[in-house]
Formats: structure tokens, sequence, C-alpha cells
């Protein structure tokens, strides 16, 4: 990796937005859908090039920085949003005792200490869970919510009210309003016997506690909370009419008094990081025979006017840091490598290992993420090598130690291994994904799941759970199927849990979609890289399906002039002809395409617009809205006759700016682009009336 002083300008920049959209994917992987996909070790990896990359080049810290965030968004959770009126912070990281030794300095020059003057910091094991704060008013609990993007966070109230851990009620005497926050985490016997009952019971599998314990609390039906083993600790609070004590360990001790869980291991220390290191290898080597999982120490600066004093960073206090533990290594070989085929169609290898353990844990498989990953290792069966367990998500390989070893390539498939459709990687892509679609077994129950969902064609009464059934019966392979229910009247009555009401409900749910909106449809196929707003793109121009079947055919066989008519449409470039090419490429897809149009009538697309000041007009909408969510707007905009673009640029007519507005205001200025606020777009959205 090039240090960050070499690069250009344009290179820092360039790496900059790269790093800024892997950090949102894996932030909305962990935070939004508890399902993270690389290590701990490495993402900590990604945020300090991100924090390298802005220290050399500082004038290039956009305002939506990764740097300035914490958590994700939960614009799609399920559950209510609550405003935290206290924003929830994380914590910045270190990795060595010398990055403990600086952050010790620079709080003593902040704070301007002499030299010989003590400074006492809490310590305390950091436990790997799903952060939380909890509102008691008056001694009752009133409202408990996530962290969200520290902001913005879940309504999990009814859901802690099944914690043991957590107070109802407080003791008399207490402050008129004090936010508790802690973490929610599942003990590692608790996680085992949960994944126990869940494979027995055919659901899903959690990956680590922490998923456990946030896919848990995280649920809209709080009955589901209690039948999971969930702890709670806390560690901190938020808002407050008074405060317990004048430092850190005193109000931790009176949290204790309330009673709260309060970390085992937390222990007030003075002196210089030499004793902070010595705390933290202590409880490193306690680390595999504690219940949970942890992955690191936090340290805080125990004086709570100190704290004061040195305030916050971006997303994260000047007087605490999460000391991290290493990520742990051993050596094994590679006994096999199979392809496993996900819900989106991409094929990931996975290396069957010579069982070995890796801190208390023992670990069978590892991930290979990629073609090119066993390309860059060189990694074939049979190698030895070195693995690497960060944290509890399944480890990845760091060292081939025999790859100068005569031994057959790996050679990577070219066909789905699954349904035998092929499967290809796109320009500049490194994922090979299958082109089966519909028709692959490993992505068919959530490509019906798609299908139906609220984005596409939005059929009541066809859920996960229903569709995981009608398709373990043999009764839902693809869209058309579902059409074709209406036969199945009589063997749905005759499942338990079905009642004649149920089933005609969901028979004329059905039939009710009997014509479609084609763009509507088009979106619920699944086809990759059209999405919602491309698939209306895309009708807009051909108003119906069988010409966008046409085109694309003639672009795949070469044909210049349907190439250029679909990349004429603004917004779609050389990857969407690519990936419709690839769709009707394949038979089995076509077939899919044919059998769903022989039971559905789509009627023509056509834009129905009013007269507005707009129409005609580039809109961008940028910051946070407050009123409506972001699909509302672009809505709201295309009635109105106007194009919702994402990016500012000259051909921009004007801006919507919500809070937190960053770069794209600063640009819209620039280009002296009209910017108004949300009120200010509502007013042009009544204007047309």
């Amino acid at each position: 990796m090039t240090d960050a002083t070499n690069l250009s300008e344009a290179e820092a920049a360039n790496e900059l937005m790269r790093l800024a959209r892997q950090i949102a994917h894996h932030d909305r992987l962990y935070h939004a859908e508890d399902s993270p996909e690389i290590s701990d070790a490495e993402y900590d990896a990604l945020v300090r090039r991100n924090a390298e990359l802005e220290a050399a080049f500082p004038h290039l810290v956009r305002a939506d920085s990764p740097s300035r965030k914490v958590g994700h968004a939960i614009a799609a959770s399920p559950l209510g949003k609550v405003t935290h009126e206290v924003r929830m912070m994380s914590l910045d990281n270190a990795f060595s005792p010398e990055e403990v030794a600086e952050w010790l300095a620079r709080m003593r020059r902040f704070l301007n200490l002499p030299e010989g003057e003590p400074l006492a910091v809490t310590t305390e094991d950091k436990i790997d869970g799903l952060s939380c704060s909890l509102r008691y008013e008056n001694g009752k609990l009133v409202r408990a919510a996530t962290r969200g993007d520290g902001q913005v966070g879940e309504d999990v109230t009814a859901n802690v009210a099944y914690i043991r851990d957590i107070p109802q009620s407080l003791p008399a005497g207490v402050p008129e309003v004090f936010e508790v926050r802690g973490e929610v985490y599942m003990e590692k016997q608790a996680f085992t016997a949960l994944n126990a009952a869940q494979h027995e019971a055919g659901g899903k599998l959690f990956a680590n506690p922490r998923n456990a314990a946030a896919g848990s609390l995280r649920q809209k039906d709080a009955s589901v909370t209690a039948k999971r083993p969930l702890r709670f600790w806390a560690h901190g609070w938020g808002a407050a009419s008074a405060v317990p004590g004048a430092t850190q360990t005193e109000v931790v001790e009176t949290l204790k008094a309330w009673g709260f869980p309060v970390s085992p291991l937390f222990a007030r220390v003075e002196g210089a990081a030499e004793a902070l290191v010595a705390r933290f290898d202590a409880i490193g080597k306690a680390r595999p025979d504690l219940p949970y999982d942890i992955d690191g120490v936090v340290y805080k600066l125990d004086r709570l006017d100190w704290q004061e004093r040195l305030g916050f960073v971006a997303k994260a206090p000047r007087w605490a840091l999460a000391h991290k533990f290493p990520a742990e290594r051993a050596e094994t070989v590679v006994q096999g490598i199979d392809i496993q085929v996900g819900r989106t169609g991409k094929l990931t290898p996975v290396g069957r290992l010579a069982p070995v353990l890796v801190g208390g844990v023992t670990v069978t498989n590892v991930t290979l993420h990629n073609r090119d990953e066993i390309a860059r290792l060189g990694l074939r069966v049979g190698d030895r090598v070195v693995i690497q367990r960060a944290g509890d998500v399944i480890p990845q390989v760091v060292e081939n130690l025999t790859r100068e070893e005569d031994r057959p390539a790996f050679a990577f498939p070219d066909h789905c291994p699954e349904c035998g459709s092929e499967a290809v990687a796109e320009d500049g892509e490194v994922d090979v994904r299958c082109t089966g679609g519909l028709i692959c077994p490993a992505q068919r129950t959530q490509r019906l799941e798609h299908f139906v969902s609220r984005k596409a064609l939005d059929i009541e009464g066809l859920g996960e759970k229903t569709i995981a059934q009608f398709f373990a019966l043999g009764w839902l392979e693809s869209p058309a199927d579902i059409y074709r229910l209406r036969k199945r009247r009589s063997d749905i009555l005759a499942l338990e849990g079905w009642q004649e009401k149920s089933i005609d409900n969901l028979l004329a749910a059905i039939e009710a979609k009997r014509a479609p909106d084609a763009a509507r449809l088009l979106f619920g196929l699944g086809i990759r890289h059209v999405g919602e707003v491309t698939a209306r793109d895309l009708m807009k121009h051909l108003h119906e399906l069988p010409a966008l079947r046409t085109l694309a055919e003639r672009a795949h066989e070469g044909d210049a002039d349907a190439v250029s008519e679909i990349t004429a449409i603004d917004g779609i470039g050389p990857s969407v002809v690519e990936a419709l090419g690839d769709f009707f490429h394949e038979p089995h897809n076509v077939a899919v395409w044919e059998d769903i149009l022989s039971e559905v009538t789509p009627p023509r697309f056509e834009v129905k617009t009013v007269a507005s000041r707009v129409a005609g007009k580039t809109v961008v909408f940028t910051g946070k809205l407050e009123t409506m969510s972001r699909d509302e707007a672009k809505a709201q905009a295309e009635r109105l006759g106007a194009k919702a673009a994402g990016s500012v640029s000259a051909k921009t007519d004007l801006l919507v700016a919500g809070p937190g507005a960053g770069s794209k205001l600063k640009k819209a200025a620039e280009l002296g682009i009209e910017v108004v606020d949300e009120a200010g777009w509502a007013a042009i959205v009544a204007e047309a009336g």
C-alpha cells in the first residue's frame, strides 16, 4: 500500500471515495443487517487507512466522511425511530502500547498538566455487544433505543422489558432524568445453545454472539426477544438532569448500586502507559475463560471535569480509547475448497481446514473471499496456511506457507455449481456471479421474496415464511408460480395454520397484481444493476417489456445502435447493458421471463406528470430529509416532471438541502445553483398541486 504522503491529490481523493463506499457497505452489514462480511481487523484497517489519508490531505475531508459517522442509518428498520438527546458516540482505537502512550500525552498537553500530575484512568473489558441507551424519568424506564447512526436509533423499549439485567425502575432519590448506556450481549454458552435450537428448527444461524444479540434485540415482535437469552451491562450515561459523582468510577459504582450489572473487570489505574498496558495484558490472558466475547479494553479518563474540558472530536470523545486485541493466528492445512452460492448469486470460495484451535475456538472453515484472493495466495488443496481469527467473524488466510510446492492450481468454476448457469465477473469487478437468477436454487427463495416485496409487486400476505413453506412443497419455483397458486386452494387449506379467509385474502392480493406496473415487475425480477430507479428509467424510454428484451438481445449480439440507445438513457451505463445481455443470454432466465408474461399483462408504462416550475429540470437531494424518505422525494420530483440526480454538476438546476448537507451544498454554491431547504421543496410541490 502506497504511503499516504507519496500520493498525488487526485490519487488520494479517489482512494478516499473508494474507502467511503467500502466502509459504508460494511457499516450497513454490521450495524443494520447484523451480517458482517469481513473481520474486525480488516474493518479497522480500512478505517485507519482513511484516517491516514485524511491526515495527509485534510482539505479532502468531506462532511460525510466515515471519520465523522457513527454506526449506520436505520431508515430500513421496521422499528420506530428515536432521536438521542445526547449523541451516542463511538471510540477511537489503539493497537499498540505506543498509541496508548500518545493518547495519554495528548490529554496531558490539552489539559496543560505538569509532568508529575497524576492521571487516573478507568479500565474495563470491551464487550462485543449492541449499544443501547435506557432513559429513566423519575426513576421509571420510559424508553430504550439502539445507537443507530449516533443521532437516531431504533425504539426497543418493549424488547428490553424481557432482559432481566435491566431494571424497570430505579431506587428513590435518583435524578429526574438519567440515561444509562451500555451493551446488550449474549454469553458464549447461550449463543451455542441458541444456534443449536435454530439449526434444529431450520432457522437462521448467527455468525457470532454479537450478531445473535443484535438480531434478537432488533425484533419488531418483542415476543421473539423474550425467548432469547440476552444480558446487559452498563458503562456510561447520556442525558442527565444530574450526574451522581465527580469521577467515572463514582458514577459506575452508583449504577451498580442502582441494580445495573457493570464489567466485573472494571478497575481504576493511576500512572503511565505501562500501567494501562499491564492491565490490558492481564485482561487479554483472562479473555479465553470469560463467559462472553470481548475484543479489547476501554480506557476512560476518570475525572469528569477533565472529560468535559477535553470534549469530543468528530465522532469520539478525546478522553476515551479502545485498545483492541491483535488478531489471533495458527497454522493448518487446506483439505478442500468449496464454492457457496449466495442469495445475490455471488460465488464465494470457502476453505475446509484440518481443525485447529485459535484463541480457544476450533476453526474448520475459512473464507477465501473471491477468485482473485485464491490467485493472490496461490492457494490449492493440500497447502499449509497461516489463518487469522479476529473477533468471531469467519477467519481468513493470511499466508500460504507451501505455495512453491508443485501442486495443480485450483480451477475456479465458470458455471454455477447449484444450477449450471454461466458464472461471470463483470468488467472492473472481482466477484464471480451466477447468471441463473430465479432458476438457481441458492437464490430462488430470496429472489421470490424480492419479487413480492413492497417496492416490486407488493403482494400482501406472501411473506418469507409462506414463500419458504410453499417452495419446500414444490409449489413455488418461479414468479409465475405465484399466479398459479389459485389452483392449490384446497392444498393450502389442508396446511396447518391456514383458514378460508387467510387463503382468500392471499389469492385476492395475487389476482390484484395481474396487470402490474411494468417498472415494478422489471425491478422485481432482480436483474443485476437494474434497481428501482433504473427499471423506471428503462420503462420510461421503452414503455413495453417486450421492447426491452429485443433491445437487450440486440445489444448483447454487438448491435452498436442498440448499445447506444440503452446508454443514451440518462443514468444508464455499460454495466446495465452487460447485465441485461447476460440475463437474456441465459435460456433459463428467458423461460422465466416468458412464463411470467404469460400470467400477467403489464399496461403500457407512462409517467404522469403535472405542470411545475421544475419540469424538465434536474434536482439533487442531499443531507437528511426529515419529512419524507429519499424515495418519496425522488417520486415527487418525477411527478413534477423533473429528474432526480445523485450528484451535483453544471447540469443541476436545484439542490434540496436537508440537515447535514456537506460537499454537495458546497459545490452547488460554487456553481451558483439554486438551493432550497426541505420546506422550500414542499412549497414547490404544493404549488404544483
